[in-house]
């Protein structure tokens, strides 16, 4: 053979040899968090018919796999309880390990700017906790924000541990939630940070799911494009969501809503067209919590703010979801971004430390509007999740508001009593709805007696813009 020709080929097999080597997406790496206590999967692309070994170090147990001829291989294995470090290594034509390994309580953390920003946009309460954060059982896995039209099989982004450094651009509503699942649960735990500021909830739900929905689609049309964000549905769940679903998790958090409060009255269904497409992807009923959207003035003559709220409160009528009110962590109205991230992340962790893991005594539910009752010239309001009474912050309850049969809402005198708030006005002789904190920028001062604050209702359906 010409020596020439015989290099080629030298060459050709070589390169043949190399794109045949174990390849894994970045998901399933040396420092990442595996959902404790499950059947988890390993995947990735190796030559094709390629026979695949993979050792655990937690049990010792070898395993196996062939590629399919499309040159894709997948491994269940089992997880044990809680721990580590541990090791997996793969053997094929080449050898792969991954070190510093492990087992504990996933979370997927995902949104918009407010899930999305970090001490970069000058938070002072996570800046506060870079002398402490470090923790080597907290492990972050960043994805960077990017489109896709078609669902990808990888993403870029590297799994680190806690510190001052990679805490720097995380999430820090991610953050403080995860830090209080670990301080209480004495876990690691893994939080996968996939948000960007701005988008609407269409991109994060697969595309099928809007465009062969009439009413998902023509609320979709009505999104304002911008140049900071995308709004094509779909693009950000291709490239963002997709390649990550085949990594077991235990639930997620998610704040968004601003950019969806033009289309407040569709924004039920799309979140749970969004919610179940999540789970048929991952092929488990996870916990779903979310944070209500705070308090911002959106403008004159609207209050669409308020109706989102409300379409945010109807979400919870799907399983597993849970909702985090923040009326009164919210300093300036003027402000899209409440400046208090911690408490917000405490909030959603106490979500899922009672509903999730079962913890007892830990008071998590916001009192919620239930039922009323007409009684002479009043409206008798009844809260759930407020069962040792409500709590005034003040000498007068603030944002109750009162009509009759002529829509005209005027402010309300309050009683509140246990668990029930009586309503009237001077002005309204036969009362026939209730309004409670119910406009763009209302802060109300009734809790329960935890601490957590009403959650803002109407009683009434009347049309509004």
């Amino acid at each position: 053979m010409p020596r020439l020709l015989l290099t080629f080929f030298l060459l050709l097999c070589c390169g043949t040899w190399a794109t045949a080597q174990i390849r894994l997406p970045a998901v399933i790496a040396s420092n990442m968090v595996l959902q404790r206590n499950a059947t988890v999967k390993l995947w990735g692309w190796a030559h094709a018919g390629e026979k695949v070994r993979v050792h655990t170090s937690w049990n010792n147990q070898l395993d196996s796999v062939v590629t399919t001829r499309d040159a894709k291989w997948s491994l269940d294995i089992k997880t044990p309880e809680a721990g580590g470090p541990y090791t997996i290594t793969l053997q094929g034509r080449n050898l792969v390990k991954l070190e510093n390994v492990l087992i504990g309580e996933v979370w997927v953390c995902s949104g918009q700017s407010n899930m999305e920003w970090s001490s970069l946009q000058g938070l002072q309460d996570v800046k506060a906790e870079f002398p402490t954060c470090a923790d080597s059982r907290i492990r972050f896995f960043h994805i960077p924000t990017t489109t896709a039209a078609y669902p990808q099989d990888d993403c870029n982004a590297t799994w680190v541990a806690c510190d001052s450094n990679s805490l720097r651009a995380f999430s820090a509503v991610g953050y403080f939630f995860g830090k209080k699942l670990r301080q209480d649960l004495n876990i690691p735990i893994g939080l996968i940070n996939t948000s960007w500021g701005g988008t609407p909830a269409e991109v994060w739900t697969p595309a099928p799911e809007v465009e062969n929905d009439p009413v998902l689609k023509e609320a979709a049309t009505k999104l304002t494009p911008s140049n900071g964000w995308p709004f094509t549905p779909g693009y950000t769940y291709n490239a963002m969501i997709a390649p990550i679903t085949n990594f077991s998790i235990a639930g997620a958090i998610w704040y968004q809503g601003e950019s969806n409060t033009g289309t407040a009255s569709t924004y039920t269904k799309l979140m749970g067209t969004m919610i179940s497409s999540w789970r048929k992807a991952w092929n488990k009923e996870f916990p779903f919590y979310f944070v209500q959207i705070a308090p911002y003035n959106y403008g004159q003559g609207t209050i669409k703010g308020a109706l989102l709220r409300e379409a945010q409160t109807e979400t919870l009528k799907f399983p597993r979801t849970g909702m985090a009110v923040i009326t009164d962590l919210v300093a300036d109205t003027g402000n899209i971004h409440p400046t208090n991230k911690h408490d917000v992340g405490l909030r959603l962790a106490n979500w899922a430390l009672s509903d999730t893991y079962g913890k007892t005594g830990i008071a998590y539910k916001s009192p919620q509007f239930s039922q009323m009752e007409k009684k002479d010239n009043k409206i008798i309001l009844h809260f759930d999740n407020a069962e040792d009474g409500l709590v005034l912050k003040g000498k007068k309850a603030a944002q109750f508001f009162i009509a009759g049969a002529d829509h005209q809402f005027v402010p309300a005198d309050v009683i509140v009593k246990g668990n029930t708030v009586t309503v009237s006005a001077k002005t309204v002789k036969e009362p026939e709805a209730v309004r409670f904190a119910f406009t763009n920028t209302a802060i109300g001062n009734i809790f329960n007696k935890a601490g957590l604050p009403v959650n803002p209702f109407r009683t009434d359906n009347w049309e509004e813009k």
